[in-house]
């Protein structure tokens, strides 16, 4: 028997902070339509604020590249065996991934024969690397949603059910974010030369970016001798981890934030960041950026053979062409970021024009993302009666 409508139950799997983010949206839009429904898996603070039981902590499956995963292969198959096993014994209206294709897809797929139904909330980079998992993807799930319009093209050629929904990002963040009242929130000067560092929110991400970041932001320092620098961490770990290696270095001072990374990066003239959610932030804010990637030597070598795209940043698969400078593995040097980082620091025509691209790319993506999931999901579940 169909459940009522008022006591819906959805099952929901997170993977990293970025799923977080979209599943808290998700839910809130859901419960907009379904006032009773519940909501269980796993997710972090943003979606058990948003009500939420999380039947796991959100960071044990939290792993990224290629090797760390293998690592951790034992403890993630044991989880989504629980998963597995949980959902069909209490099935869901609806079940949900959030991101983690590899975690997710192979739930989805066994929960899908079981006749639970699945949607699965951001397109795998499917498009890029390993196209053959288009036939999985298929077989796994209801309804595919995709973030950015370009993910579309290979559901529909391969007559996958999928909706556009956008970023939720690209809602809440205003078109145009103030750089004086971000600053005078932060307490950071008006008339200074800022530059924001985001290393990363993961532990390995800062094991091979927090160096270069600090000695780029010394080779600025001679370069502008009042120029300011400052970097958000994702939570007290991230934020303790990277003063570690700041404490190696007396001849640089960076001003640290918890949390607050939306501010920080308006506060900034430029960003340089690692790759991923905070490259499409910094575009959403705006700034100019400069993008970098490091991973392990292995690591690196499959992923060259493997992933074929012309970009890593997002903002710049979104425009087709280089917007953000990228500077991946052996690239990461400090002079190099560092000099392109001047260079919209000496040119503020150069930071205006890339600023109207961001602004341009910032409007093709509000689609109310949270309702317009939502919406796709309600009619996945009218599809199926």
């Amino acid at each position: 028997m169909e459940a009522k409508e008022e006591s819906f139950r959805f099952g929901l799997v997170a993977g990293e902070e970025s799923g977080d983010i979209l599943g808290a949206d998700l839910i809130l839009a859901l419960k907009k339509i379904y006032p009773q429904a519940t909501f269980i898996g796993i997710g972090g603070a943003r979606m058990i604020a948003a009500g939420m039981e999380s039947l796991y902590p959100l960071e044990r499956l939290s792993v990224m590249g290629f090797i760390e995963p293998l690592k951790r292969l034992p403890e993630l198959l044991k989880i989504r065996s629980h998963l597995k096993k949980y959902f069909i014994q209490q099935p869901p209206a609806v079940f949900i991934g959030i991101d983690a294709p590899d975690f997710n897809l192979s739930l989805e797929h066994s929960l899908k024969k079981q006749g639970i139904r699945t949607v699965h909330y951001v397109s795998p980079t499917v498009w890029a690397w390993r196209k053959g998992r288009i036939h999985k993807i298929k077989k796994a799930i209801n309804r595919m949603l995709c973030l950015f319009p370009f993910e579309t093209q290979i559901y529909q050629t391969h007559l996958v059910p999928n909706t556009c929904v956008g970023h939720p990002l690209a809602d809440v963040i205003p078109l145009h974010f103030s750089q004086a009242q971000a600053r005078s929130q932060l307490d950071l000067a008006q008339d200074k030369k800022i530059v924001a560092l985001l290393p990363g929110s993961r532990r390995q991400e800062l094991v091979y970016l927090a160096k270069d970041f600090i000695e780029t932001a010394r080779w600025l320092k001679k370069k502008i001798t009042d120029i300011e620098f400052i970097s958000p961490s994702a939570n007290e770990n991230t934020q303790a981890q990277f003063q570690e290696y700041l404490q190696a270095y007396d001849d640089i001072t960076i001003k640290l934030y918890q949390g607050n990374a939306r501010t920080v990066m308006a506060a900034a003239d430029v960003v340089l960041t690692v790759s991923g959610t905070a490259s499409l932030e910094a575009m959403l804010v705006k700034r100019p950026t400069i993008v970098a990637y490091k991973m392990s030597k292995w690591g690196f070598a499959l992923a060259k053979r493997l992933i074929k795209v012309p970009y890593i940043a997002l903002p710049n698969l979104l425009a087709g062409k280089l917007l953000m400078k990228e500077f991946i593995q052996d690239e990461v040097k400090p002079a190099a970021m560092g000099s392109a980082i001047l260079e919209y620091l000496q040119n503020p025509e150069l930071s205006k024009e890339v600023s109207q691209h961001f602004l341009t790319l910032h409007q093709s993506l509000r689609k109310n993302a949270g309702l317009t999931a939502a919406n796709a999901i309600v009619d996945v579940i009218k599809e199926n009666r």
